[in-house]
């Protein structure tokens, strides 16, 4: 199935989702673990008629769904297809239902909680290096390029943020080679900038949708909003 592109995701006008990294993120207001649980056995009996699930994490008062498809397929420009981790058409025909459900059950979404975090690292080894992380971060080659194009390591499971690699020229240096990629709802990313820099922090980059802040220390890290799947109505 085809990934959908950010101006497809915002067409699809999901109100209570919001498209972050790689995946679309819903948070919903739970009053206890049972209400959370009976939401969840509602969702996983909506997802059994499909086939696809969403990603699940329940914590005090919320329950964290994503949905991403792992068979997504991408084009090049060259024509070559690749099957990556994407938001597809089954994604957002499952958010629409999932919405439903918890609207029938009066639970109220919290579309500007929602956050994922991942790892980068600037290298002009990728390729060379990515065994490494692969092995030590999830103890399974087959990380290391699942679900993208790249050499990017996914752990299946979930235990670890992903860890993408960034251009760096051969022979180049970089401050700080790691930094963290924090991807947030469009509503909460002036706020979160705010608080950084309130916080001693210094905003050294500001463009396309990146906010690259660094500590007093000169550590960076990035705040991320996909800007080309917000609606524009």
């Amino acid at each position: 199935m085809d990934l959908l592109r950010g101006e497809q995701i915002a067409a699809a006008g999901l109100a209570d989702w919001r498209k972050l990294a790689q995946g679309l993120h819903a948070r919903y207001l739970v009053a206890d673990f049972g209400t959370g649980v009976r939401f969840l056995a509602a969702v996983g009996k909506v997802g059994d008629t499909v086939g696809h699930h969403p990603k699940v994490a329940m914590g005090p008062g919320h329950v964290d769904l994503e949905l991403v498809s792992d068979d997504a397929v991408y084009r090049a420009d060259d024509g070559t297809e690749h099957v990556v981790e994407w938001v597809t058409q089954q994604d957002v025909d499952l958010a629409r239902r999932i919405s439903q459900l918890a609207a029938d059950q009066g639970l109220a979404p919290d579309p500007a909680a929602v956050s994922e975090a991942e790892l980068g690292l600037d290298t002009a080894a990728a390729a060379t290096v990515a065994p490494v992380w692969a092995a030590l971060l999830t103890g399974d080659a087959d990380a290391q390029g699942r679900g993208t194009p790249g050499e990017e390591v996914r752990d299946a499971t979930g235990r670890v943020p992903n860890l993408w690699f960034g251009d760096l020229e051969e022979g180049g240096s970089a401050d700080a080679r790691f930094h963290v990629e924090v991807y947030v709802a469009p509503e909460t990313a002036r706020s979160r900038i705010d608080a950084a820099v309130a916080a001693g922090g210094t905003v050294v980059d500001d463009s396309d949708g990146l906010t690259v802040i660094a500590d007093q220390d000169g550590n960076r890290g990035v705040l991320c909003v996909d800007q080309s799947a917000v609606p524009t109505d």
